[in-house]
């Protein structure tokens, strides 16, 4: 069975490339929300494998809405992967006390975004041919 990742990001074209990448090259089923709000709601409702989380979103950013996720009793067990255009890549120690497991840079390369999250999530490298068998 795939894994589950909610992806909560405003841009609309970020979710499609994303959502892509992870359900074609990844083999990941694909959850989305085009805001923290709205991803608070699905990541309790459907209880994803883990969140990719876009830092820079309006009316709550990505911390504000990991806080939320923590404070939930429902969502506090999933992990947080922190998906941000900032310049300046967040050092490890920010991410981690932040309570996320990692962050990725926007833009990704759609092709090694699912191997970038199965490396940060410590989940095998999934190979097409033994999906397929």
């Amino acid at each position: 069975m795939p894994k589950r990742i909610l992806l909560i990001d405003d841009e609309s074209d970020i979710r499609e490339v994303a959502s892509a990448s992870l359900e074609i090259v990844g083999d990941f089923e694909v959850l989305t929300a085009d805001s923290a709000s709205a991803g608070l709601v699905v990541a309790s409702r459907e209880q994803p494998d883990l969140i990719l989380l876009d830092l820079m979103m309006p009316e709550i950013d990505g911390c504000e809405a990991l806080e939320d996720l923590k404070r939930n009793a429902a969502t506090r067990h999933i992990p947080v992967i922190f998906l941000t255009a900032k310049a300046l890549k967040m050092d490890e120690a920010s991410v981690r006390r932040a309570g996320a497991v990692g962050a990725l840079l926007k833009p990704f390369d759609p092709m090694l975004l699912p191997g970038q999250i199965r490396a940060l999530m410590g989940w095998p490298m999934e190979s097409h041919d033994e999906a397929s068998a």
